[in-house]
């Protein structure tokens, strides 16, 4: 079940920029190391709706009704907006103080849980990827299914937990840099507002 094709299939589907790894990357940028982790692990837990929804079936009603589907598809949208309106309009200096450590982790998971679970692609990706995996004529899919799901949930986690750190360690440039931030800032809010037309665009 958990073949080389599957891993590898699921290292590249990790490994391509999106939304999540995007806003990793700028989370370690802006926020340091321990931030870095917390956006992965919120962008990874904002997967697991997804997939849950693809085990049970809810792809084919999200895929029949193109109501839902533009109603969530347009929320995503407008989240990433506002994520580049955040990004844009945020001042000051990059430190992630001890005293606000804690809840600025959950801020962060929280967003980064948003951002995934509002992008409706998700699941009729999942829908279509982790089946193939599948051992045909299987008594007990569903536990096959669950398996794939965590070992791509993990797969996910290490490739933006690797992103954010990576952005992380060129920090202490970023900080010695205020023209440099204020250049990142703008495009990191580039990116996002451009990911949210792409979502607004997008044909299933």
């Amino acid at each position: 079940m958990f073949s080389t094709t599957f891993l590898l299939t699921s290292l590249v589907v990790a490994l391509i920029p999106g939304a999540g790894a995007i806003y990793t990357v700028s989370t370690g940028l802006f926020r340091g190391r321990r931030a870095s982790v917390a956006a992965a692990l919120g962008c990874t837990a904002g997967i697991l709706p997804h997939l849950l929804a693809s085990i049970l079936g809810l792809s084919f009603i999200l895929h029949m009704s193109a109501l839902v589907f533009q109603s969530v598809k347009f929320a995503g949208a407008a989240y990433l907006l506002y994520l580049a309106w955040a990004t844009w309009r945020e001042r000051g200096g990059l430190e992630f103080n001890a005293a606000s450590t804690e809840t600025g982790s959950r801020q962060i998971i929280v967003k980064a849980v948003l951002l995934n679970l509002l992008n409706p692609k998700l699941t009729l990706f999942f829908f279509a990827f982790l089946p193939h995996f599948v051992s045909s004529g299987s008594a007990s899919p569903v536990p096959q299914f669950l398996g794939l799901s965590l070992v791509f949930m993990a797969v996910t986690f290490l490739v933006f937990a690797i992103y954010g750190l990576l952005a992380s360690s060129i920090r202490a440039h970023v900080v010695n840099s205020p023209r440099t931030l204020v250049w990142l800032r703008r495009s990191f809010a580039a990116v996002f507002a451009g990911l949210s037309v792409e979502l607004a665009l997008t044909d299933r």
